[in-house]
């Protein structure tokens, strides 16, 4: 007999090279450190906003049949805003977030001075509800000694899921949506600097087509998912957004006339 037993799912453990495990490893790290400090959040919502918000305008004021430099006009003026507009929203978002937190760090730093048993039980509590053993958790509580730094930070990450080491970056975020809006918006926005009509709103459309595809690829593939899904889901949005503020602007623009 195997010792195996039948239906019971086996856990197999492989033999990797100790430099794919170290690669793997640091690639895993880089990709955490991103995610936590809020500029991959901030990057994507930065390009998809500066794709989706100027084409929308453009497409509007296409549709009322405004005239190329109106369209120009307004599809610079909303690169400018908009781009300031998610870099200050960004920075304020993600430096709130960052004192919220290090003002939480403090508090536990004070009761850990005043109150050790109560931190001592929370975190006991914290990791029994992860699934340790009554007896493990409470030895893994009081292993560490209250006054280093590193218990604070292992009672705040396993506590609260704050690390103080890992607060954010409220400039990153600020300047990567900026930049990112910037570029997002400029897609829809540079055929009209060459050619005019229906051709530029053809031309607009497919550009950024392909732009969200890639950008909802590149995120569902960073994620783990299926690349085509995520790319497919971005398209939707962009079709359906495209649609319904030309359809306005057309509506608006037969009103006026």
């Amino acid at each position: 007999m195997s010792g195996v037993t039948p239906g019971r799912p086996v856990r197999v453990i492989g033999n990797r090279g100790r430099a794919d495990r170290a690669a793997d490893t640091v690639a895993l790290r880089r990709r955490a450190d991103q995610v936590s400090k809020g500029a991959i959040r901030a990057a994507v919502l930065g390009a998809n906003d500066g794709l989706v918000t100027n084409l929308c305008l453009i497409l509007a004021i296409a549709g009322a049949d405004g005239s190329v430099s109106a369209v120009r006009l307004a599809g610079f003026a909303s690169l400018i805003a908009g781009a300031f507009s998610m870099a200050a929203g960004e920075w304020v978002s993600v430096q709130s977030q960052a004192e919220l937190s290090s003002g939480l760090v403090e508090q536990l730093r004070g009761l850990i001075v005043h109150d050790p048993a109560l931190v001592l039980d929370e975190l006991t509590d914290q990791l029994v509800k992860d699934g340790f053993g009554t007896e493990t958790a409470q030895r893994a509580s009081t292993e560490l000694p209250l006054d280093e730094d590193r218990f604070l930070s292992f009672t705040a990450r396993t506590v609260f899921g704050v690390n103080p080491d890992e607060l954010g970056s409220p400039a990153a975020a600020a300047i990567g949506s900026f930049a990112l809006f910037t570029v997002g918006a400029l897609v829809p926005l540079m055929p009209w600097f060459f050619i005019e009509g229906t051709p530029a709103v053809v031309v607009s459309i497919a550009l950024t087509a392909v732009a969200s595809l890639s950008v909802g690829g590149l995120v569902s593939a960073s994620s783990g998912n299926s690349p085509s899904r995520g790319a497919m889901r971005q398209l939707f949005i962009v079709i359906l957004a495209s649609a319904i503020t030309y359809g306005i602007g057309s509506l608006f623009g037969t009103a006026i006339a």
